[in-house]
């Protein structure tokens, strides 16, 4: 690869470059598009919504998805809602104010014109989404209603109740199945990933593994979409499902898809705390809560007392005394950074003082339980379910978790990666999100990708370029299946003793603790000799039981966790090269007197885009990012 590729950015003004650059896309006729195959990795927000879409305009379009069903992809644990620019009574909300929440809440590391896109886009995914019967809350009158997240300077979080990507999902999936049963889209159920084929350097196919029978299987199109979410899961105990996994974009990496940011990784302040050091993975309360719930640490360390004991003139509310301007709602990266560092401090509150207090008491008396418990219901309850405390009789104990992972593929303006025909929709990519993404973002970055952009650009990709098919025992498929057994055999004959999940857990532990919530040039070279060390052990002590025929979850273990450590190492690389402090990117070094984080826009204000290099170190590039509409700022929320 020579350098970095065109990010294919519109000229001119921002406002409306997303309509003209439609206008000028060339077409291919619904007739033609029958006979067009295209290939799409991922079945949540983004992949479902895109399959759905491009199989309306007339393609031959096959899903590939991990799970049993499209509706069990992790989209469905969203629970705040999703934000659209739509003109309300109260706010007056615009696209010009989304834009600049977006990118300003990004700390003006992502590019001005897909933020101005996003926010173009916004208000029409409401409508799409109604349109296919989503029952979002509505007012008294029947408008729809809104609610506030971190970051967000007016109340634009469309939401229904705690179950907003669930709702969304069923909408997508309805209208992908609605294509299966035309016979417009083949869904290949229970399969997982593992090599991108590409043939004479571009994308043309995938080989994924049945995790039925254990078979490799060859998958060819014309184009390939990746959206097979984000790699939070390089930390082990995440908000992310169990199976959520990194190797399709990983495998896309090493087969020579740059890497934007990797070290932009989001940890989400309100989840609920580990219960033992055997806990699988962490659960997401809902940042919605914060609309109504106070945050709070008792005022004095040694204080022991449970929560209702402890008197309102002995408690910190913390985020409303550092910020007084947004209070609770101040963005993730800045109330778990904060709520970090009084725990620290020894205010801590539960097992191992990692936990601070959701206080929804004082809404409670204003409000009424009935209001509280119709808005949070579901989410009160789950938390009841787990901790065996009721919320609604005393403050919830929350902690940080990692949640969202704001780097991914790099992609140009039309969503393709730097290998032709492969495009990265969704948390896949690294996309508009910056530095930090905004609560209730992710659902409308999915969609808009999904429903909107992909289908536009893919067809513009398909007129312009060969469409030959390629035939399963290509020379170039042959190759990426056998890359693939030959990483499978190697951990099937692994003579170790120890399970992949306890490599995993602790890699977990090394990257939360140097690449986590803060991180220094101390802990981040240690965290780099700390992973390759345990990588060299987990080849040489891992033990997979069990047989490349049939199911092996063990298996399925071993090779995520295999990408993880080269994935985990990146991201170390990446947070050592970026001096400086940006958004969930917190540099010890580089923080202001109050604590704040330091840009270095002279030095820093460009995507960083890793390309992989066979048996050497990564090279990274750097694309600069230019501030026409909105100059960068101090990210200030007090």
């Amino acid at each position: 690869m020579n350098g970095l590729p065109d990010p294919r950015l519109p000229s001119g003004t921002i406002a409306d470059a997303w309509n003209r650059t439609q206008g000028s896309l060339p077409l291919i006729s619904p007739s033609r598009k029958r006979e067009l195959h295209l290939l799409v990795v991922g079945t949540g927000l983004a992949g479902a919504s895109a399959a759905a879409t491009l199989a309306e305009q007339g393609y031959q379009v096959r899903v590939i998805s991990f799970h049993d069903s499209p509706r069990r992809a992790h989209s469905v644990a969203a629970q705040g809602g999703i934000n659209a620019a739509r003109p309300l009574p109260v706010d007056a909300d615009s696209v010009s104010r989304l834009f600049a929440d977006t990118l300003r809440g990004g700390d003006f590391r992502a590019r001005e014109a897909g933020c101005q896109r996003l926010a173009e886009i916004s208000s029409a995914i409401i409508d799409q989404c109604v349109a296919q019967g989503v029952p979002f809350a509505r007012e008294y009158e029947g408008t729809l209603s809104t609610r506030r997240m971190g970051g967000a300077s007016v109340s634009r979080t469309f939401y229904a109740r705690g179950q907003t990507g669930q709702q969304l999902l069923y909408g997508a999936y309805q209208a992908l199945m609605r294509q299966v049963a035309l016979g417009h889209v083949e869904l290949f159920c229970r399969r997982d990933v593992l090599e991108l084929i590409k043939v004479d350097g571009v994308a043309r196919g995938v080989v994924c593994r049945d995790l039925l029978s254990g078979e490799l299987e060859v998958h060819t199109a014309q184009a390939v979409l990746l959206a097979s979410g984000g790699y939070s899961n390089v930390y082990f105990l995440s908000t992310n499902a169990l199976k959520s996994n990194a190797s399709a974009i990983w495998r896309a990496h090493r087969q020579g898809a740059l890497f934007a940011n990797p070290c932009f990784t989001q940890i989400h302040p309100t989840c609920i705390p580990s219960g033992d050091p055997y806990q699988s993975k962490r659960t997401l309360m809902s940042e919605s809560l914060r609309n109504d719930g106070r945050v709070w640490l008792p005022s004095d360390s040694a204080d022991q007392r449970s929560a209702v004991d402890i008197p309102e003139s002995q408690r910190d509310y913390f985020l409303e005394r550092q910020y007084p301007a947004y209070g609770n709602m101040v963005p993730r990266d800045v109330a778990s950074r904060r709520a970090r560092e009084l725990c620290k401090a020894g205010h801590g509150v539960g097992p191992g003082g990692q936990a601070f207090y959701l206080d929804l008491s004082d809404a409670i008396s204003s409000q009424g339980r009935e209001v509280i418990v119709e808005r949070y219901g579901n989410l009160l309850e789950m938390y009841e379910r787990i901790t065996g405390e009721d919320p609604l009789m005393t403050p919830m104990r929350i902690s940080p978790a990692p949640h969202y992972t704001m780097g991914g593929l790099w992609v140009d303006y039309y969503l393709m990666s730097s290998i032709p025909g492969l495009f990265v929709l969704g948390e896949a990519n690294f996309s508009e999100h910056g530095a930090n993404r905004l609560g209730a973002s992710a659902l409308m970055q999915g969609l808009a990708d999904g429903y909107f952009i992909v289908p536009a650009t893919v067809t513009a990709w398909v007129a312009g370029h060969s469409t030959k098919p390629v035939a399963d025992d290509h020379g170039a498929c042959r190759e990426a299946l056998a890359r693939a057994s030959g990483r499978i055999e190697l951990l099937l004959k692994g003579a170790g003793t120890r399970s992949a999940d306890s490599f995993h857990r602790e890699l977990g532990a090394v990257m939360i603790d140097r690449c986590g919530i803060s991180r220094d040039a101390e802990g981040l070279h240690a965290g780099l000799a700390d992973v390759a060390l345990l990588e060299q052990r987990f080849h040489a002590e891992v033990s997979i039981p069990g047989e490349v025929q049939g199911p092996n979850p063990e298996l399925e273990k071993g090779l995520r966790v295999a990408d993880f450590f080269g994935m985990a190492k990146l991201m170390l690389r990446d947070a050592l090269a970026r001096e400086e402090s940006c958004g969930a990117h917190f540099r010890e070094e580089h923080q202001t007197e109050e604590g704040e984080a330091r840009r270095d826009d002279e030095n820093f204000a460009h995507i960083a885009a890793w390309e992989d290099r066979e048996m050497a170190e990564p090279i990274r590039h750097a694309e600069p990012l230019n501030f026409k509409s909105l100059k960068p700022s101090e990210r200030s929320y007090r």
